[in-house]
């Protein structure tokens, strides 16, 4: 919106801040933070009084049961599932898609989110910046969020040849002018088909490293040990905790001597988390190579779920989701390595489909709209860690990974957020309130998704409102 937007009496926290105060918002950037109660709000357009949005019942004074205001959450992984346009027809592999653009942005909205990178596993696969280009133009269209597709590694997805990397001009070599008519990838990632051909697979992060992004690494290719495992009749918690942790270690591998920056997708077993702060903590003693850089991300289900939920959905049903649901050891793990900095981000890994595809053991669960509930509940409430960390991992975090600043990092000037609450940052934030829980019900999603292993779960954490530059985008109603 333009002119004047006053947010005042609210619980503001980032990764730096947690104090009660007023947020002034002009044109769609936070011009002030004010800390204490009642700012004047003279000349706003618009008014927004957290006292008035505290649950029922409670006193007219005092902080308590303010919402929180918080920086818009960042995911650095979901499926849109929503191709590109091609010769003025969009190719769908359905007539009735299990997601299409506007049912994704609605959900990430209703889910807190203002930025979100899709993956690059559509039909067709987005494998040129063109299609990228394509998909942000109409999500910009809508302006629900900022949308980031990747762009896959090979051509078609088919880890054969590397896709149109290999001819994107480095940060040093692309014109200013016709920077921001382009959508130059902030993140690589091939999905759940890591490239089988190790020397492909180097060129790719090589490419990476020239262009300054990292790659996404959904590691699912465990060699011949898992190729065996699945000979034997091992169940797919066996081998896929083989394919797991010998891809995570791959990748680490491989991402050393590219020197380039890894990114390890949806860390789910206890194996992998040591692997990462292990290779962690040989660069932080000044033994890494030149170059390498390794972050990690842990997605809602694997923190707060274990297979017993798998179990009672259905395992190759509607439970089924790459990598598995694990044990409760693997789960705790999970969260110590979010406790000491071993996990870098949280994010979705939202995966969308219809009814028939889950029933029919297709992979994956609808995550935008609990993501952030699922991990207050288990993370926060649970006493696990503070609010800032967890806004750290679900905003700030993130944007660095994807180089985005104040004034968008990598991305076209003004169009990125810090993940932050600060003067001068670019106003996208969330309010939500946490003194009461409610219970998931998937037929109310925005997604075409209904599919959640929170379904019926008490979780506290409701959004009541997204704010996308500086634009209210969602209203919780009811």
């Amino acid at each position: 919106m333009t002119g004047r937007l006053v947010l005042k009496n609210f619980r503001i926290v980032d990764e730096n801040t947690d104090m009660t105060g007023s947020v002034i918002v002009e044109d769609g950037i936070i011009r002030e933070v004010v800390a204490g109660k009642n700012t004047p709000g003279e000349g706003a357009a618009l008014i927004v009084d957290g006292m008035e949005l505290r649950p029922d019942g409670e006193t007219e004074t005092g902080d308590g049961g303010l919402p929180l205001l918080m920086p818009a959450f960042v995911d650095l992984h979901a499926h849109f599932r929503d191709s590109v346009f091609s010769g003025g027809r969009m190719e769908t592999a359905s007539p009735v898609p299990s997601e299409t653009l506007e049912s994704a942005c609605l959900a990430a909205a209703a889910g807190g989110f203002g930025t979100v990178v899709c993956m690059a596993n559509t039909r067709p696969p987005v494998d040129t910046t063109e299609k990228a280009r394509l998909l942000r133009e109409r999500s910009g269209v809508l302006g629900l969020v900022d949308l980031y597709p990747a762009v896959s590694l090979t051509k078609n997805m088919e880890g054969k040849e590397l896709s149109e990397i290999a001819r994107i001009p480095c940060p040093g070599e692309r014109d200013a002018a016709v920077h921001s008519s382009l959508c130059y990838p902030l993140l690589l990632s091939e999905d759940g088909r890591d490239i089988d051909d190790d020397v492909l697979f180097l060129s790719a992060m090589k490419e990476a490293r020239r262009l300054g992004v990292p790659v996404s690494c959904h590691c699912d290719c465990g060699g011949p040990e898992a190729e065996e495992a699945k000979r034997r009749g091992e169940g797919r918690n066996v081998w896929s905790r083989i394919e797991e942790n010998n891809a995570v270690r791959r990748a680490i591998t491989l991402g050393k001597e590219a020197g380039c920056h890894i990114h390890i997708a949806h860390v789910s077993t206890r194996e992998a988390a040591a692997l990462v702060r292990e290779a962690k903590a040989e660069c932080a003693a000044g033994r890494g190579t030149k170059g390498f850089v390794l972050t990690a991300e842990a997605a809602p289900h694997h923190i707060a779920c274990t297979g017993e939920d798998a179990r009672r959905m259905g395992d190759e049903t509607l439970g089924r989701v790459n990598p598995p649901l694990r044990g409760e050891g693997d789960r705790q793990a999970v969260i110590g390595a979010i406790i000491d900095g071993t996990i870098d981000a949280i994010a979705t890994d939202h995966a969308p489909h219809t009814g028939a595809e889950k029933a029919a053991g297709a992979p994956g669960f609808t995550g935008l709209e609990t993501a952030f509930a699922a991990c207050y509940t288990e993370l926060v409430a649970g006493g696990r860690i503070d609010l800032r960390r967890l806004s750290a991992l679900m905003s700030a975090n993130p944007a660095r990974i994807l180089g985005l600043g104040k004034t968008g990092g990598r991305a076209a000037p003004g169009t990125g957020t810090a993940g932050t609450i600060a003067p001068g940052t670019r106003a996208d934030f969330c309010a939500v309130q946490t003194e009461t829980a409610w219970t998931v019900e998937s037929p109310l999603f925005r997604s075409r998704g209904k599919c959640t292993p929170f379904a019926g779960r008490s979780l506290r954490g409701t959004i009541l409102f997204t704010i996308h530059q500086g634009r209210i985008v969602y209203v919780q109603h009811g």
